[in-house]
């Protein structure tokens, strides 16, 4: 058995992962990267980054679609799905080799294997050829989160798939049902909607995105509707049933039953947390998640955890953060994540991006909320794209310090920084609403969201 020391183990090079490696590193430490899979975790390989380039030809063929808006007559005679695939496959084999190049110049040890932590500074890595034990002075768990499956008859039916397969299902089927109206679902329904494919969502609760801005939920379903996507909210679903074709989806609405064929089936209810893996290590767990103080440490001294595996939001660029965050404060650095300024972006058509509090949540907090808002259709911008839906709502507390903002339009995912900095910098209203935006610009909706908060908004009736 070979032997390794070095000063953080960390288990997972997901985004939490290989960020708290690279941090480590470049604070002097020596890092071993302990992965199972592959380097950069679901979101480089089965989850943001694949599904995002996939979107990309959906939106693509959404464009050809409303070509004629623009005085152009194209037809979309088919779609080379098989090519679509293989760009995608190009894409994070070309991010895999740029973040395994970036932590080798970095001097951090990958070691390609199953690690199973046997103490607070022990690991053994079986990998295909040997078992290496490594010691460690501190450790940072970063191991994620996989596809939940709900407890539902015949879920294990040919044709009932994860997000996983879905973004390498070989031929798009006719037809797909979509089990969760969450990111997860809403994004695939988008796809596949636009890409020709009849999609119907069937999600336990009476709304969709139950997380977000309750406006921003309504309206999203009435656009994804006028789409052409079907939804079934306060459906529950009892089976799953091979047919002669494809599937039969049984659910409750009310009192009643109903079913519905599909080619596929897509199970998106949410992810389950990886934090059964540490059975020799008496963690506190909380709801399946680790549970770490304001630093990423856990009750155990000298051990970290960071991104998915600790709860909260199931966000890339919050692994990021916590990974960091983690890193610094191993080797001696005291850092925080600030929580009130994670933004969160869905990537529909329309976009939808959010930070820091929605009004219902200031609300609750007792807070007097002052609230703005600017319609997508009375920017400029927005109209010369055809991209007239949508709204961007900006939310101050009494003394008109920005503290949430939630956007639904083009672009959104790109908008919402300006707002993050805003909350990050414990930014006025007025800062923004008095900064200079360029013209014609989707911004400028920030701009005017801002200073309607002040009652001075300039192209708002």
């Amino acid at each position: 058995m070979n032997k390794l020391n070095r000063k953080i183990a960390i288990l997972g090079s997901g985004p939490a992962g290989y960020v708290a490696a690279i941090r480590a590193s470049q604070l002097g430490a020596s890092v071993a990267l302990i992965e199972e899979k592959d380097i950069g975790g679901v979101c480089m390989n089965r989850g943001c980054i694949p599904t995002k380039a996939l979107l990309r030809t959906s939106e693509i063929a959404s464009f050809i679609k409303r070509s004629k808006e623009f005085g152009i007559d194209s037809h979309m005679d088919n779609i080379n799905w098989n090519y679509a695939l293989d760009l995608k496959s190009r894409i994070v084999k070309n991010n895999n080799i740029g973040i395994e190049q970036l932590l080798n110049a970095k001097g951090v040890t990958i070691i390609r294997g199953r690690g199973e932590v046997l103490s607070n500074h022990r690991i053994i890595v079986l990998t295909s050829e040997e078992s290496i034990e490594i010691t460690c002075e501190k450790m940072i768990l970063a191991t994620g989160s996989s596809p939940l499956l709900p407890n539902i008859k015949g879920i294990d039916s040919k044709g009932v798939i994860t997000s996983d397969e879905a973004l390498n299902l070989n031929v798009l089927p006719k037809d797909i049902i979509i089990i969760g109206a969450g990111v997860i679902g809403l994004e695939f329904a988008t796809m596949f909607n636009s890409l020709g494919v009849k999609v119907t969502v069937i999600e336990l609760l009476d709304r969709i995105l139950p997380d977000q801005d309750s406006e921003i939920s309504a309206e999203l379903l009435k656009i994804m509707k006028r789409q052409g996507i079907s939804f079934k909210l306060s459906a529950s679903v009892k089976e799953i049933q091979k047919a002669n074709v494809g599937l039969t989806v049984s659910y409750e609405q009310g009192e009643k039953t109903f079913t519905k064929s599909s080619e596929k089936v897509l199970i998106a209810v949410g992810r389950r947390l990886n934090s059964s893996l540490f059975q020799n290590l008496p963690l506190d767990i909380e709801k399946k998640a680790i549970v770490v103080d304001e630093y990423m440490e856990t009750n155990i001294k000298g051990i970290y955890a960071a991104g998915d595996v600790t709860g909260g939001k199931l966000l890339a660029h919050l692994a990021f953060a916590e990974g960091k965050v983690a890193a610094e404060n191993a080797l001696g650095i005291c850092t925080r994540v600030n929580y009130n300024a994670v933004p969160s972006c869905i990537y529909t058509n329309p976009e939808v991006a959010s930070v820091g509090m929605t009004e219902d949540e200031a609300t609750q907090l007792g807070i007097l909320a002052k609230v703005g808002r600017f319609d997508l259709k009375n920017n400029s911008r927005a109209l010369t794209l055809s991209e007239r839906n949508g709204f961007v709502k900006v939310i101050a507390d009494e003394n008109n310090t920005i503290i949430g903002s939630q956007i639904l339009g083009v672009n959104a995912s790109e908008m919402i920084s300006e707002l993050t900095l805003a909350i990050t910098l414990k930014a006025k209203a007025s800062d923004l609403a008095d900064m200079i935006h360029p013209h014609p610009t989707l911004s400028e909706a920030v701009w005017e969201a801002c200073s309607d908060i002040l009652k001075r908004a300039i192209h708002k009736l």
